[in-house]
């Protein structure tokens, strides 16, 4: 069976190309995309190429299936697991698979028949194995995709940890109750992590702020989250713009009784925001570096004083974990979450290449991506403008305006429905 890829083959290299997908053995299952959300680890392994942690040597030769972030449809399933799977069923894909001696490798980096920016692929026997490939019963594909970063969230949480002066028991996750600020907090991840924060069933604040030097990030931010209903889910939250302020340290605790803060959380790979983080961070406080960087000597200060007398530590999380995924895809389906609020573009595959290679320059958050049509990368808000010679994109206005101006489950259906698509079913 042919699919359409997307596939790096080095540094910058990417080309989206028709190739026959090899027969399925016992052990794997065949397997089609509806959509894939673009990430800025994609941005990240697309101009690293080989030089990428995840991504194989060979790739000139061998290349990989880019994206990692993707739902669909189980087309055909091997003998050794029919006991489990069947064909119809809707799935995502935990990419963090950590197998043994190759524990980097993940879909989306790593293996030439599976990954996200693909019509059809072929679901190798370590996901199996591992207990990776999960099924998804939630009414629209976008938002099994977007379970993945908000899996990242949900184990960043998870991750940090506390314990009480003198004693050496770790309690894990963000301190209920307690003062948490998110530095660059305002983009597409920053997002979810608001949403996680106000309405996830674990662990909530008392306070949040919510930092960025882009204003209209912000105010976006502030207008899907505002201040007033963040008081009723028992959130005291505030949005800084702190390009222009002096010390924006002391300004920062003073939203927080002139204190540090029990959670800090680094959404940016920026060393000066990580050396601020760690001067805003409070007695036995928890600074969490969530921003992957682009170079592997990537460094920055902390203050080590601090760490030795006031109890403060540094933890990191690379994605989330089965579980994370798992309840990330169960609080969209309880409608705990809405994973929506990321996305501000939406295209089809033919947008992949150009959106990944310039991710950094296109602003807003999620770029998401239906594999088997044809659409450019279009901001849901210049979907109006471009509805006025256009009765395609006037529909899907007029459907996010119904929606609050965010994407949605019928807005997916009418892409689905009405958008020129690349291929024929094989």
């Amino acid at each position: 069976m042919q699919s359409l890829a997307l596939r790096l083959y080095g540094e910058n290299d990417l080309r989206l190309e028709r190739f026959d997908l090899p027969e399925i053995t016992d052990d794997e299952i065949l397997a089609d995309i509806i959509t894939n959300s673009i990430c800025m680890s994609d941005y990240k392994a697309t101009i690293q190429g080989a030089r990428h942690k995840r991504v194989p040597k060979d790739i000139a030769e061998k290349p990989i299936i880019m994206g990692h972030e993707f739902c669909g449809n189980i087309l055909k399933v091997g003998k050794n697991w029919q006991h489990k799977f069947r064909a119809g069923q809707k799935y995502g894909i935990q990419p963090q698979l950590n197998i043994p001696g190759r524990e980097h490798w993940a879909p989306g980096y790593s293996f030439r028949w599976i990954g996200g920016n693909a019509t059809r692929i072929v679901i190798p026997k370590e996901v199996m194995e591992l207990d990776c490939l999960l099924t998804y019963d939630g009414d629209a594909y976008y938002k099994s995709s977007l379970a993945e970063p908000v899996s990242c969230i949900v184990g960043a949480f998870r991750c940090s940890y506390h314990f009480r002066p003198g004693e050496y028991d770790h309690q894990m996750g963000i301190k209920q109750g307690g003062s948490m600020i998110i530095l660059a907090g305002a983009g597409p991840m920053g997002l979810s992590a608001i949403d996680l924060a106000l309405h996830g069933p674990e662990h909530r604040p008392g306070r949040l702020v919510i930092t960025d030097i882009d204003q209209a990030r912000l105010d976006r931010a502030a207008q899907l989250f505002p201040v007033e209903h963040a008081k009723t889910c028992g959130v005291d939250l505030h949005y800084v713009n702190t390009a222009g302020l002096d010390d924006p340290v002391a300004y920062l605790k003073s939203l927080n009784e002139n204190k540090g803060f029990n959670d800090v959380m680094v959404f940016a790979p920026v060393p000066a925001l990580i050396e601020q983080g760690s001067a805003l961070l409070g007695y036995l406080g928890c600074l969490n570096f969530f921003a992957g960087p682009a170079r592997t000597d990537f460094m920055a200060a902390i203050n080590f004083y601090d760490v030795h007398y006031m109890g403060h530590h540094v933890v990191g999380s690379s994605g989330g974990n089965t579980k994370d995924l798992q309840d990330s895809m169960n609080y969209a389906a309880q409608g705990l979450v809405t994973p929506s609020v990321m996305v501000t573009h939406v295209g089809g595959i033919d947008s992949a290449a150009e959106t990944t290679k310039n991710l950094p320059e296109i602003a807003g958050s999620k770029k998401l991506l239906y594999t088997h049509v044809s659409m450019p990368m279009t901001a849901i808000e210049d979907f109006a403008k471009l509805g006025e010679k256009d009765p395609y994109f006037a529909a899907l206005a007029e459907i996010c305006g119904r929606n609050n101006g965010l994407w949605c489950t019928e807005a997916e259906q009418y892409v689905l429905t009405h958008a020129p698509r690349l291929e024929e079913d094989a």
